[in-house]
């Protein structure tokens, strides 16, 4: 199976099955000297763990980490880092009665055609068990992407058809602890109240609600990105929709900007010299980005989530044999996805702009 790396010059490879020993990831290419932060990495595993809150799947899973190589007195060595991630509470026989049946909307059917055989208890690799390898990786890259000052932060902005208003971001520590005083992990206390009624609402029907995830990275500096086909909009695009149960992604003015002439949505250069950079813009329709290149200005995009795939509700289906069956959700699962999925996505983005930092270090001869 392939399409289990990503990144170039700072490489993640995940590893594992949702209902196998362990899951993990190793990654290659994080330099030298990094001070290695244990408890800033399990926090940042325990924001997306399973059994949080009434809200969220009720699998118990410590997600406790361990990093067998790549650090040495608490600091990296250049060489692989490899991190394991124990599973503990796996419960097999939920899966039993979809062993040759196909769910609506799973992995099931394309796994089983393309490769002939497939791991039915929870989905194996296709399982969202996998992107706590990712966060585990991410927090790595934050740490490295913090020592120069690059923040990643993000929120549910919106469940079902609630949606938050724009959130004024001055501080990242401060935006992150309003974020973590409820438990859909929305920055804005009073759609977040709205938010949990309503996903406790729809878990008692036996049925799901998808979100949206607004991500903004702040104080990055000025030239990350490739030009043709590696475009800094484009690889975190690519990150986002890598993503279990992700449908859609945009930045900057996104879909919006579509239905705006070039007059307003053009973002007007100014000087900035009171301040790093000497040069930023009055508007961020580009959501601070340009030709594919960051431009200073902070960046943001949104995540769109589809509603989870398993419901507590019969839905009619076919087996293995194309054969018309009947199924429904069994165990416990998400009855939305967004709460625990916003670690993740600033996980994937800190792995986005770690790779691009390290490869912009030597575009100009000094």
């Amino acid at each position: 199976m392939a399409g289990n790396s990503f990144g170039q010059l700072f490489r993640i490879t995940t590893f594992g099955e949702s209902h196998g020993e362990a899951i993990g990831v190793i990654i290659d290419g994080c330099p030298s000297q990094l001070p290695v932060d244990m408890e800033y990495i399990q926090s940042e595993l325990d924001k997306r763990k399973p059994g949080q809150s009434k809200i969220t799947t009720q699998r118990k899973e410590s997600d406790t980490v361990r990093i067998l190589s790549g650090v040495f007195e608490g600091k990296t060595t250049g060489t692989p880092i490899m991190m394991l991630i124990p599973n503990e509470d796996q419960r097999s026989k939920d899966y039993s009665h979809n062993t040759d049946i196909f769910r609506p909307s799973h992995a099931d059917y394309t796994y089983q055609a393309k490769y002939g055989i497939r791991d039915h208890r929870g989905g194996g690799r296709s399982s969202a068990r996998e992107t706590a390898a990712r966060v585990a990786a991410g927090a790595i890259a934050k740490l490295l992407l913090k020592s120069q000052g690059i923040e990643v932060v993000a929120h549910v902005s919106s469940v079902g058809k609630i949606n938050a208003p724009n959130v004024e971001i001055t501080n990242a520590q401060e935006f992150i602890d309003r974020r973590e005083k409820n438990i859909v992990r929305c920055a804005d206390a009073a759609t977040a109240e709205e938010m949990i009624a309503h996903i406790d609402a729809i878990r008692k029907q036996g049925d799901t609600v998808g979100g949206k995830i607004s991500c903004h990275i702040l104080n990055c500096p000025v030239g990350l990105g490739e030009p043709v086909f590696d475009k800094l909009h484009a690889d975190l695009g690519k990150a986002m929709l890598s993503i279990n149960a992700v449908h859609g992604f945009d930045y900057g003015s996104g879909f919006a900007g579509s239905e705006m002439r070039g007059s307003e949505h053009n973002d007007i250069f100014v000087n900035n010299s009171s301040e790093q950079p000497l040069i930023k813009t009055l508007t961020n329709f580009s959501g601070g980005i340009q030709g594919g290149i960051s431009n200073g200005m902070p960046i943001d995009f949104r995540v769109a989530f589809k509603p989870v795939a398993t419901i507590m509700q019969s839905q009619t289906t076919v087996d293995s044999a194309g054969n018309a069956a009947e199924i429904a959700g069994k165990g416990r699962h998400d009855p939305c996805v967004v709460p625990r999925a916003v670690p993740i996505v600033e996980a994937m983005a800190a792995l986005v702009l770690a790779d691009h930092w390290l490869r912009n270090r030597n575009t100009i001869l000094k």
